[in-house]
């Protein structure tokens, strides 16, 4: 296979996918979205479980793949600003679907497990 042929054959949304799929990214990008610019503190402290390393890591990749704006003001201490930059609040619509997807199929295994216990009862 040439590689003009592989090119074709490549899924334009696999690069997207593999980007949000990283762990806490779609929590942080929502967090973001739903409450607005955020501190690293409070950002941490609203993505509960998530380590300062691992924030860490996950904000520069988002911010190199444009998807989060990092405003730093040289102040004592240092006031870094964390929001979604254009980029990202592209994802808002595709997040919004998947967001209700998720809570239909949620009802409904909710609705698959109940219905067992009821038909027992």
């Amino acid at each position: 296979m040439d590689s003009e042929s592989s090119a074709r054959n490549v899924c334009p949304v696999d690069a997207v996918l593999r980007l949000l799929m990283g762990p806490w990214t779609t929590y942080i990008l929502y967090v973001l979205r739903t409450q607005g610019p955020r501190r690293f503190g409070e950002l941490k402290r609203e993505v509960g479980g998530i380590s300062a390393k691992v924030l860490t890591e996950r904000l520069r990749m988002l911010e190199e793949a444009r998807l989060v704006h990092r405003d730093y003001v040289a102040t004592i201490p240092p006031q870094v600003t964390y929001s979604l930059a254009p980029r990202g609040a592209e994802l808002n619509p595709m997040l919004d679907m998947l967001a209700d997807i998720a809570l239909r199929w949620r009802a409904e295994d909710e609705a698959a497990e109940a219905a067992p216990r009821q038909a027992a009862e």
